[in-house]
């Protein structure tokens, strides 16, 4: 075992350019932080410049390095895909060969909305791509007024269902989710994650989503790196949504969030705690926030952010810890719709006692999850290659 620790951040949606097949998917040209940055006239990253961040792509404001801070380069997606869970999933060792299914443009099919119908005893309403807090604004009274169930999708592959917590109480409403999980487990319906999206308010003062959310996801289709971890009793600490996106598989121990810097927050805090393991966290603000919804300059001051915060941790990170940050998907805030984006996604890594290189581009998200199952002396799941023994 070379470090005790292992800090792995998901920076959600933070791509650095199309990849070979994005003509594919519909994104040719698409580079999130590079198109953003020109968009709002540059972007301050002062912490991930001197990480080589301004080398992977063009970065206005963010210029290139000679010698970078960390090991750094950029990975190719190897799964079919785009998607939060497929990136997740890989990153730990899953290659997803059939993408989940996405019903951004059309909506639920009539026949699962029936049979949502039918299960709950409660009309469906909405049933289409929406923002969670516009779809609000739009059904929130109706909803209130008939009991009736907001359904809506987004540009992932998920269902999500709003109620209002006085109208529907949260058992009924987890419960309906549990019920809707089953359903959509058949190919025809199979969507990554069922989510409860309760609310609070009125039509006066306006609705507001509560922290009562809860996602009902699939579980991995084969072992992760998770699970390697797991039963070899090395701590795996979530942070954010991780623990949604493998359904609790492999985890021993969660902590959510409220925001990308409440997230870091944590982060840094469980820097004095004493565990030999992964901490994995997910900072989703890039992606749901700003990302979905086309918000170059949200996008910007989030990014900023995460750079301070970065420049924070560390200095709480002891020699013996190894810092990994990286993405899931791209998620280009300058380019049409409101999809992500088939795009490359950065690897930074990090240790206190490491000059740090430029690495060779990486073939597979996976390996990220082989590099951390190789520090514990761990086998892998047989997708990705470790760089353990590559870095300075």
């Amino acid at each position: 075992m070379k470090f005790k620790r292992v800090f792995l951040i998901v920076i959600d949606s933070v791509g650095v350019g199309e990849m070979p097949d994005a003509d594919v998917f519909g994104d040719k040209g698409a580079n999130t932080i590079g198109n953003l940055a020109k968009a709002v006239g540059g972007i301050n990253l002062p912490v991930l410049k001197t990480f080589g961040y301004g080398n992977l792509t063009e970065i206005l404001g963010v210029e290139p390095v000679i010698y970078p801070r960390a090991n750094t380069t950029k990975m190719a997606e190897l799964s079919n895909g785009k998607d939060t869970m497929t990136g997740h999933w890989e990153l730990m060792g899953i290659k997803t060969e059939v993408p989940f299914k996405t019903f951004t443009d059309t909506g639920f099919p009539q026949d699962l909305i029936e049979e949502i119908e039918k299960i709950t005893g409660r009309k469906v309403v909405g049933n289409k791509s929406a923002s969670g807090t516009e779809i609000l604004v739009e059904l929130g009274e109706h909803q209130m007024k008939t009991g009736d169930l907001i359904v809506y999708t987004s540009a992932d592959s998920v269902l999500q269902i709003a109620a209002h917590e006085e109208i529907i109480p949260l058992p009924e409403l987890y419960d309906i989710c549990e019920k809707v999980r089953k359903l959509t487990l058949v190919d025809k319906w199979r969507v990554g994650r069922i989510i409860a999206r309760p609310y609070l308010g009125n039509p006066k003062d306006g609705f507001k989503r509560t922290t009562n959310r809860h996602d009902y996801a699939l579980s991995p289709t084969s072992k992760t790196v998770l699970n390697i971890l797991e039963e070899s009793k090395f701590d795996v600490i979530s942070v954010g949504k991780i623990r949604d996106i493998f359904n609790g598989s492999g985890i021993t121990e969660h902590y959510g969030i409220k925001s990308n810097h409440d997230g870091m927050n944590q982060v840094i805090e469980l820097t004095n705690k004493d565990f030999t393991g992964l901490c994995f966290t997910n900072l989703v603000d890039f992606d749901a926030l700003y990302g979905h919804r086309r918000d170059s300059m949200g996008y910007k001051l989030a990014m900023e952010e995460f750079d301070r915060d970065l420049g924070r941790l560390l200095k709480y990170l002891k020699d013996d810890d190894l810092l990994m940050i990286t993405a899931d998907h791209g998620n280009d805030p300058t380019f049409k719709g409101t999809d992500h984006t088939r795009e490359y996604v950065p690897l930074f890594i990090y240790a206190k006692n490491y000059n740090g290189k430029f690495l060779p581009e990486r073939p597979t998200f996976a390996d990220v999850g082989t590099t951390i199952a190789d520090n514990f002396n761990l086998p892998g799941t047989g997708i990705g290659c470790s760089v353990l023994r590559i870095l300075e």
